[in-house]
C-alpha cells in the first residue's frame, strides 16, 4: 500500500513562510543579490533543492516542504532573484545562467555539494541550465510542469502580451484580480482563494509585478540554449522523474508525449485525477505530489 495523502490545508500566509526564512548575500555574474533562502529538516540529511516558477516564489512549495523534512530531507528553498522576497532591482537584465550561478553561491554558502534537484516552470530552466553544468552533482531529478522544449511550450495570453512590446505598461495594470482570472485559466483542480491571495503577495511585494516583462525573456532563452539544455535533460543518468499535471493548457499532456518517448526510463507520474492537475501540481494537489517526491527521495 502506497502512503496515506496529506489531507488539503491552506497555505501558510506570505508573512509566516518568509518568518521561517532568511535573506543572504550570493554573487551572481551582475554582482552581490540578496536572496530569500530557507532550510527545513534536518541539518544532517540529504539535501533536496525545490525551484520555484514564474511569477510566483518558493512559497509554491510551502504544503510540500514539511512532508519532506519530516522524513528527513534537508529541504533547501529560495526566491530566485527579481522573485518573491529576494532582491528585485528594477533596470536589470534577468538571465537562466545567472539565476543558475545564484543557486550554485547558495550550495556553496551552505556546503551542499550534491544535491537532490525539483523544479516547476521557470525553475526547469534553471536546473535544465545546472544540470548541464554539473550533472553529477544532482543525485535526482524531479520535474513538474515546465517548458523542457521550447517548440511545445504555449504561454498564455497576457504571458505573451507581457512579453511583447507593450508589456512594461501592460505591467502596471496587472491586479490580484487579473492574476486570480489567469490562475483559473491554468489550474486543473479549484485552488482555495486564501492560497491564490497568499502567491499574489509574493508577486506584489516591492511592486515585483512590474518586472514581469523583464523576467519574461525566459521565453527567449529557452530557444537560445536549447541545443545545450535538451541533451542535458535527455542525457541525464540519474534517477528522473516527472510528476505532472495533464491538464495544463502551457505545458500539460502535449509535453509528456514527448517525454515518453524520448526518455523511456524515466519515471512518469501523470495526476489525472479526477480531475486531472493543471500546471501548479504542488499546489492543485500537495499530498499528492508530497507522497511521489517522498518514495522517489526515499529510494536512495
Amino acid at each position: 500500500m502506497g502512503e496515506p495523502l496529506m489531507p488539503r490545508t491552506a497555505m501558510p500566509t506570505s508573512a509566516n513562510w518568509v518568518a521561517g526564512g532568511s535573506r543572504i548575500t550570493v554573487h551572481g555574474r551582475t554582482g552581490r543579490h540578496t536572496l530569500f533562502v530557507r532550510q527545513d529538516g534536518p541539518a544532517a540529511g540529504p539535501p533536496v533543492t525545490l525551484v520555484h516558477g514564474f511569477p510566483t516564489s518558493s512559497h509554491d512549495w510551502s504544503l510540500i516542504v514539511p512532508r519532506l523534512a519530516a522524513r528527513g530531507h534537508r529541504v533547501i528553498t529560495f526566491d530566485l532573484l527579481g522573485f518573491g522576497h529576494s532582491d528585485k532591482p528594477r533596470r536589470h537584465m534577468y538571465s537562466v545562467l545567472e539565476q543558475a550561478d545564484l543557486v550554485e553561491d547558495i550550495w556553496r554558502g551552505l556546503g551542499i555539494t550534491d544535491t537532490a534537484l525539483v523544479a516547476h516552470d521557470y525553475g526547469v530552466s534553471v536546473a535544465q541550465e545546472l544540470l548541464t553544468r554539473s550533472p553529477d552533482r544532482i543525485t535526482r531529478m524531479a520535474w513538474l510542469n515546465g517548458g523542457l522544449y521550447p517548440d511545445l511550450h504555449r504561454p498564455v495570453r497576457v504571458q505573451r502580451l507581457l512579453h511583447g512590446p507593450l508589456g512594461p505598461l501592460l505591467a502596471r495594470a496587472v491586479t490580484e484580480r487579473g492574476f486570480r482570472t489567469t490562475m483559473r485559466q491554468v489550474l486543473g483542480r479549484p485552488v482555495p482563494g486564501g492560497d491564490l491571495h497568499a502567491m499574489w503577495e509574493s508577486i506584489r511585494h516591492d511592486r515585483g509585478h512590474l518586472l514581469a516583462p523583464r523576467l519574461l525573456r525566459y521565453i527567449d532563452e529557452r530557444r537560445t540554449h536549447q541545443a545545450r539544455w535538451v541533451p542535458a535533460l535527455e542525457g541525464y543518468l540519474g534517477p528522473t522523474l516527472f510528476l505532472w499535471g495533464p491538464a495544463d493548457p502551457i505545458s500539460g499532456a502535449h509535453v509528456l508525449a514527448r517525454i515518453r518517448q524520448r526518455m523511456p526510463s524515466a519515471t512518469v507520474s501523470e495526476l489525472t485525477g479526477p480531475p486531472a492537475v493543471g500546471h501548479y501540481p504542488q499546489v492543485e494537489a500537495p499530498g499528492e505530489v508530497a507522497a511521489h517526491l517522498a518514495r522517489f527521495l526515499d529510494a536512495w
